[in-house]
Formats: structure tokens, C-alpha cells, sequence
């Protein structure tokens, strides 16, 4: 029976007293003037590794569709600098819609980070997701025949119109590829992402499945570990959240339910636009000095501010 076959995964057992990876994808702050605000991009990484998560750069958080190459390669090199090459690095390769799937753009972008002592995570593109299942199964296939290790990426359509949440048998197959060493999974949906934790439990239990999904971040209950967007927010509370957990705390509870609040308040539609509110939130801590964002990333209105400060005042009495 092929795992699209099973029936749908019930909530897995939770396991508490579990180590949890957290991998937190930085933003990248802007200043009024529109340029990189490089100063408060090192401060961040070097944050966030602080607080003792992976810093994820050059994902969607860190507009890497929006940025050239030779800002992507400052990214790199920063990181890799702060970090002493302990990161992870989104691979992308822009592309138009119909274009064949680039795996020399993939293993060039891929050896960039590599190069630099980084992971790369395959990012979603018009080559990759457009071909259907087999399509995507085989690009995946030849990309891994190339590189040593790679993290796989889900990213759902209300993120970027290229995105693409392959069927669970397409899942399956990438478990095979030995140099995948686990994979982002951003549909925003728990019962997808419970059925791949238990196709992982029962055919490769060393796979680590990276939710993505900012409106359940507590699917670390259940095996999940994390790539997230919404931690760049406040890497030191997701740590003793995680750290909580650990010790089987019972504050962990009721501080995931404030970053969950975060999460649900600035992931509402248009999903993209958590970017801006992640840049008014640094402004508020004192990371950077506009909330700024690239020409064509969406924005939210000022109301937001008030909320963000109310939270960001509850929150700071959990750190």
C-alpha cells in the first residue's frame, strides 16, 4: 500500500521531555532609505545564535527573491562569519513560469552555501514545481546525486505563487534520497504535516520534518523540530519555550500560547505581508531603525503597531 493509500495520520503520540532543533529564518532589516541594513542583519545573526537556534538566511523572511546575487553573497559571508559556518541558506534560483528545472543553477546556488560551511535548503521554483510529482521526485533525485546534504522545502501557494505541497507518496520518495537530511514542510495544514511524521516514523526515523507552519507552532508536541519564519520575531522566547518543553515545564504551555497569538496575528492574509510586521516589531525592540521593506513586498497598516507593542510587553516579562 503506497502511503497515499493509508488513511489520514491521527495526531501522533506527543513527546514531551524532547530536545527540540529550532531553525529561525532571519529577516533581513531595511533602512529608510531602502538599502540592506547590514548592521542590524550581523546583529540578528548573531542573536539568534545567542539564543541558541540555527539561523536560517536568505529564505523568504530575508526576501531572497527580492535580492541580488551579490547581496546573497554578503548574506552568506556574514553569517558564515557570525556563525563560524553553523547555518542554513536558502538555495533559490529565479526562474519564469514553464522553465525546465535549472540543476546547475541549483548546485551553483547550493555550493555557494556549502562552500561557507552552510546547509542549503532547496528553495521552491517554476522548474521544480511545475512538472508534477514525478517531476519534482526527479529534480530532487538529480540534485541530491550532486551535494553531500540538502534540506528539503514545502512551501504552500500563500506564500509564493510557485510554491508547491507534493503528494505523500512524493514525500516518501524524497526520504530516499540519502543526502536529504530533512525537509521544511509549509502548507499551514497539521493533518499533512502529522501524516509525514508518521511516514517518517515508519521508514526513516533520522529524517527531520521542519514545520513551517507560523499558525501551529506546537507541532513540536509531536516530532516536529523547526524552520520558522515567526521565531525572528523573538529568538530568545522560542529557545526557553523549547528549553521548557525539555524539562517538561508546564510554562511552556502558556508561553507557546503568547507566540502563538504573535503567529496567528501577524500570518493572517496577505501571508507575506509577517515580513513588514517583523520589521515594525525590530523597531520596537530596538534592532533596527526603520521598518522599512523592499518595493514589491506588502505591508501593513500603522494599527498593527499597537498590537505588536502589546504583545511584545507580555512577552518581555517570559525573557
Amino acid at each position: 500500500m503506497s502511503p497515499s493509500e493509508a488513511a489520514p495520520a491521527l495526531a501522533p503520540a506527543e513527546q514531551p521531555g524532547r530536545t527540540i532543533t529550532g531553525m529561525s529564518a532571519v529577516l533581513l532589516p531595511h533602512t529608510a532609505d531602502g538599502a540592506v541594513d547590514w548592521a542590524a542583519v550581523e546583529a540578528h545573526v548573531g542573536r539568534t545564535v545567542a539564543a541558541g537556534l540555527t539561523p536560517a538566511v536568505n529564505m523568504d523572511t530575508g526576501y531572497v527573491q527580492l535580492l541580488g546575487d551579490a547581496d546573497k553573497e554578503r548574506v552568506l559571508d556574514l553569517t558564515a562569519s557570525v556563525t563560524g559556518g553553523s547555518f542554513v541558506a536558502g538555495a533559490y534560483v529565479p526562474d519564469e513560469p514553464g522553465a525546465a528545472f535549472d540543476l546547475a543553477g541549483y548546485v551553483a546556488a547550493s555550493g555557494a552555501i556549502a562552500s561557507r560551511g552552510g546547509t542549503p535548503v532547496v528553495f521552491p521554483s517554476h522548474g521544480l514545481n511545475e512538472h508534477g510529482d514525478d517531476g519534482w521526485v526527479a529534480s530532487l533525485q538529480s540534485l541530491g546525486a550532486e551535494l553531500d546534504e540538502f534540506i528539503g522545502f514545502e512551501l504552500g501557494t500563500m506564500f509564493v505563487p510557485y510554491g508547491r505541497i507534493p503528494s505523500l507518496d512524493a514525500y516518501g520518495a524524497l526520504l530516499e534520497i540519502p543526502s536529504c537530511s530533512g525537509a521544511k514542510h509549509s502548507s499551514l495544514s497539521r493533518q499533512l504535516e502529522w501524516d509525514r511524521l508518521a511516514l517518517r516514523d515508519r521508514v526513516r526515523p533520522d529524517f527531520r520534518v521542519f514545520t513551517g507552519n507560523d499558525l501551529a507552532i506546537d507541532m513540536v508536541r509531536y516530532g516536529s523540530d523547526y524552520l520558522l519564519g515567526l521565531s525572528t520575531f523573538a529568538p530568545e522566547a522560542f529557545a526557553a519555550r523549547d528549553r521548557l518543553w525539555a524539562a517538561q515545564d508546564p510554562g511552556f504551555w502558556e508561553l507557546n500560547d503568547l507566540l502563538q497569538y504573535l503567529g496567528f496575528f501577524t500570518f493572517r492574509e496577505p501571508v507575506p505581508g509577517y515580513r513588514h510586521d517583523a520589521a515594525i516589531w525590530f523597531t520596537l525592540r530596538g534592532w533596527a531603525s526603520s521598518d522599512a521593506t523592499p518595493v514589491g513586498a506588502p505591508r501593513r497598516p500603522d494599527s498593527d503597531r499597537a498590537i505588536l507593542a502589546d504583545i511584545l510587553e507580555r512577552l518581555e516579562a517570559w525573557t
